[in-house]
């Protein structure tokens, strides 16, 4: 698999179906686990090494509240991490957004928005990650946004016929 997705709970599954939609498009091979960076985190650690051994290029890690599932993720591998907070609890995913984007120096991650608009973005940013090596990726990835504007002028052109 080339993309792993590490969620921190089950209730985190319906912000990551987005991701899995998007890598389901682009024909990206990938798994998803839950697994907590609090509850199991000797889990979470052997899942990681699993991961790599397999081959996996790229972790999507999923969480709420404090949200340390992406840092414990990006400080047990050298493959590429993107964290995608939860909105959750009383302070609206402020919480996991901050938990998330606030890694020490040599623990990058790299922190998507809130919801499920960040996971469909984490699985685009894997997608262009994997591009990187893969032409035919770069192609699909092209198509896609021409796709995107395609629509903006479509709706343009709708909301000035509705006038």
């Amino acid at each position: 698999m080339d993309v792993v997705i590490l969620i921190g709970s089950a209730s985190d599954l319906d912000v990551a179906g987005e991701a899995l939609e998007i890598l389901k498009q682009f024909g990206v091979t990938h798994v998803l686990e839950v697994t907590s960076a609090h509850r199991s985190p000797e889990r979470t650690i052997e899942l990681i090494r699993r991961f790599e051994d397999g081959g996996a290029e790229v972790f999507i890690a999923v969480a709420g509240k404090a949200a340390h599932l992406a840092g414990i993720v990006a400080a047990h591998t050298i493959r590429p991490v993107i964290g995608v907070p939860v909105e959750s609890g009383g302070l609206g995913g402020l919480d996991a957004l901050l938990s998330t984007v606030q890694m020490p120096k040599g623990i990058p991650v790299a922190t998507m928005g809130t919801g499920k608009s960040g996971a469909a973005n984490a699985a685009l940013l894997a997608v262009q990650i994997l591009a990187l090596k893969s032409p035919d990726l770069r192609t699909r990835l092209a198509a896609h946004k021409a796709g995107m504007a395609a629509q903006v002028e479509a709706d343009s052109k709708k909301a000035r016929q509705s006038l």
